[in-house]
């Protein structure tokens, strides 16, 4: 069976190898054929740090080939998204039914490849939020990867969504994503005060949007694009009298038993038009590693999905 596994002396650290076993699911998983999966930034680290012959891959999407053995699950032939541990970059692979949904027919592989990791991180952080109707919510990173599920999402729920962008150029495209109101900086806005800030950047746009919040509010970070620490302090949320205010260092994949619940949500709302995942490069899954020089570039933005052959 073929599948990606890293390689120090490939190109991007990737190779596409022809000798993988077989998978050999437990009672709880079924066998599924991927047909399209997608790359995460986060992925690029982990690809640099494991061992030899590591196989990555997490958002994947395909038909189920062989059942459950303990009979739950969907059936054989059930075209179905997916959100394995590690090892999703194969033809076929074993994966726990409370991972799995069962796609709409209006929805695509290559669309439902886009959400395990970046749809479940977006719908489970603006629900820390809480009720979001008429709430002032800021996403930042808004037409990445995360950041555009999350401003529909955001907005989806009666929110009314500031999108933070990296630069004027990107602008049109989140106000594209539904968004009320778009900046490229917070430098000298009066903006908010925001009730639910979702960051996927860090560093001084964190700081940034901490004075900008309301009391009680919640700053949910994610990623750490700017790669250094924010720097604040109590006092911060004083003098913006975001009394009570949290931050959250969030994690997506707990619980992981409810994974499949929540891409059932999500693949539901792309079939009935209100989330449309932004697929900002496609190709073969023999150029994965071209996606990821591709996006290291920022050639694109959204998801790179690659699509894998039935064989």
């Amino acid at each position: 069976m073929r599948g990606i596994i890293t390689d120090p002396g490939a190109p991007g650290g990737l190779r596409l190898a022809s000798d993988l076993p077989e998978p050999d699911p437990a009672p709880g998983e079924l066998v599924l054929a991927v047909r399209a999966f997608s790359i995460n930034a986060g992925e690029v680290s982990l690809i640099e740090q494991r061992p030899d012959g590591w196989r990555p891959g997490q958002d994947t999407a395909g038909v189920v080939v062989k059942a459950a053995a303990d009979g739950s699950g969907p059936a054989v032939g059930t075209p179905v998204v997916a959100y394995p541990e590690w090892e999703g970059w194969a033809e076929r692979i074993p994966v726990g039914v409370h991972a799995v949904a069962a796609l709409p027919a209006a929805v695509a592989f290559e669309q439902a490849a886009t959400l395990p990791v970046a749809g479940l991180t977006a719908l489970r952080a603006l629900r820390i939020g809480g009720a979001l109707l008429g709430r002032n919510v800021l996403v930042t990173g808004a037409t990445g990867g995360v950041g555009q599920f999350a401003v529909q999402l955001a907005v989806a729920s009666g929110a009314r969504v500031t999108a933070l962008v990296t630069s004027p150029e990107r602008e049109q495209e989140a106000r594209e994503l539904g968004a009320h109101l778009v900046r490229s900086s917070l430098d000298g806005d009066v903006l908010g005060p925001f009730h639910l800030v979702l960051d996927a950047v860090g560093g001084p746009i964190l700081a940034q949007a901490i004075r900008s919040l309301a009391p009680g509010a919640e700053v949910v970070l994610y990623g750490n694009r700017a790669g250094r620490a924010a720097d604040f302090a109590l006092r911060d949320f004083y003098l913006a009298g975001a009394y009570n205010a949290r931050v959250t260092a969030f994690i997506s994949t707990i619980p992981a038993e409810t994974k499949g619940e929540d891409l059932a949500i999500l693949a539901g709302l792309i079939a009935d038009g209100r989330l449309v995942p932004r697929i900002g490069w496609t190709g073969d899954w023999t150029r994965t590693a071209d996606a990821f020089a591709a996006m290291s570039r920022r050639e694109f933005r959204g998801k790179a999905v690659l699509t894998v052959p039935a064989s």
